[in-house]
């Protein structure tokens, strides 16, 4: 199974991932580690991305996913999957992959983000990822507000029951 932790920046996708898959003994991958160094660099300098610059990235995480899928691999995945078309394109096995949707307010991340250090990702850019946003209807959503505990807790609770 593939578990795919989205959200925008700030929402805790790699903290909760990173606690979800040790917590279940599963690897965990991060899509930031997919992008290419051109959007890197775009990032950084404070330009949000667009579809074209995002598509390479898609479609090397795509590949990815399949092998996974092939490999009967069970993963964590943290990817900001902002637009449904991106989780759609990502979403490769409904039955073998499961969505997990980091939810909060700007200010919550923007906090975050402001206290984050050695990361391309700045507060910046939150807007523009508010403004991308489609929130899933298919997916398990959690009060990213919550204690990372508590979150993970959640998270294994849904994919015992589904």
């Amino acid at each position: 199974m593939i578990v795919m932790v989205m959200g925008v920046s700030g929402s805790g996708k790699t903290t909760v991932g990173k606690l979800l898959a040790e917590s279940l003994n599963w690897d965990f991958s991060d899509a930031d580690d997919f992008h290419p160094p051109a959007n890197i660099d775009k990032m950084s300098r404070g330009i949000p991305l667009e579809d074209g610059d995002r598509l390479p990235w898609l479609l090397q995480l795509q590949a990815t996913i399949d092998r996974w899928l092939l490999e009967n691999k069970n993963v964590v995945l943290a990817c900001s999957a902002l637009k449904a078309s991106y989780r759609e394109m990502l979403c490769r096995d409904k039955q073998r992959m499961k969505i997990v949707y980091l939810k909060g307010d700007f200010d919550l991340f923007a906090t975050r983000l402001k206290n984050r250090e050695n990361h391309y990702m700045k507060v910046d850019l939150l807007s523009s990822q508010f403004a991308t946003l489609e929130e899933p209807k298919d997916a398990i959503i959690i009060d990213a507000s919550q204690q990372l505990e508590v979150m993970v807790h959640q998270i294994q609770n849904h994919l015992t029951c589904d």
